[in-house]
């Protein structure tokens, strides 16, 4: 098998139909990243994705930071690709405004999530007796029990940052704010990993191939569009616009040293509160 040959096997990845990772990599799915693999698309939620990570399935995935100390051992973090930013962390949303969430029951869309991370670290930080139930449910069902007082609140991301309003519900925190303030590091929310067994020059190839793949979305929005659309749930495109806005900015083509410090931090911060695992010295090394 010749080298070309090689770099155009195909990789079977896994991603969200969310309009972030549709706009990320629309080029590299529709064969427009010369000498990139060839992507086998599947795309499943991140919950999905995280538990394909963990029984590991798939040679790419798109799955929660919090996910990592479970899988790093089988699957390295790819630098690029990914959702980190300012601005955009989860929202604890109520019917009421002010609510003390003491003993209270939160609904979250996974405890194996970067969002119930943040949550977790904000309770401890400022609900010094702790929550009461977290209830695990499908994120599209939070807002409307929350809204039908099922729940006390609920943990919500993404867009429901712009569309919580319109269940009559209140913020009464932002994870992101908390966690910038505390930390002045950006918010670390979706990673990219793949198999460490493809190999060093497999991997250094997916990770130009992703950044290609950003330029080029970056370059030529409309030409993304399409695809971003007929994967995005019904939602009105300014929303899909103001989704990529917000989740895709310069950690998506390079994490960098914020990047990386942030990914640290957080998994650190999580194990020191018992949350996760600890990771070791070189879990976040790449390749």
């Amino acid at each position: 098998m010749t080298g070309e040959q090689q770099q155009r096997q195909t990789v079977q990845i896994a991603y969200s139909p969310c309009p972030n990772d549709t706009f990320v990599f629309d080029a590299l799915a529709h064969d427009r990243v010369p000498g990139a693999p060839t992507l086998d698309v599947t795309f499943a939620d991140i919950d999905i994705t995280n538990g394909m990570a963990e029984r590991g399935e798939f040679d790419v995935l798109k799955v929660s930071y919090a996910v990592l100390p479970y899988v790093l051992d089988e699957y390295a973090l790819l630098p690029c690709g990914g959702a980190l930013g300012r601005g955009c962390g989860p929202l604890v949303l109520t019917r009421e405004e002010g609510v003390d969430l003491t003993g209270r029951t939160v609904a979250v869309p996974s405890e194996r999530s970067t969002a119930y991370l943040l949550f977790r670290l904000w309770a401890a930080d400022t609900l010094p007796d702790g929550v009461g139930e977290i209830v695990v449910m499908p994120f599209h069902e939070i807002m409307p029990a929350v809204r039908d007082g099922k729940v006390d609140a609920g943990l919500v991301i993404h867009e429901a940052r712009f569309t919580y309003q319109n269940y009559g519900l209140h913020k009464l925190a932002d994870m992101g704010e908390h966690w910038e303030s505390t930390t002045g590091l950006p918010i670390p929310l979706g990673a990219i990993i793949a198999k460490r067994s493809l190999g060093a020059q497999k991997l250094l190839l997916l990770a130009d191939s992703i950044r290609t793949s950003v330029r080029a979305a970056w370059d030529d929005p409309e030409a993304s569009r399409p695809y971003v659309m007929e994967h995005a749930q019904e939602m009105d495109p300014a929303v899909a616009d103001q989704h990529i806005g917000l989740y895709v900015n310069e950690f998506t083509s390079d994490l960098g040293e914020d990047g990386y410090a942030a990914v640290r931090g957080l998994l650190t911060r999580a194990a020191a509160e018992g949350l996760v695992p600890p990771l070791g010295p070189e879990a976040l090394s790449f390749p």
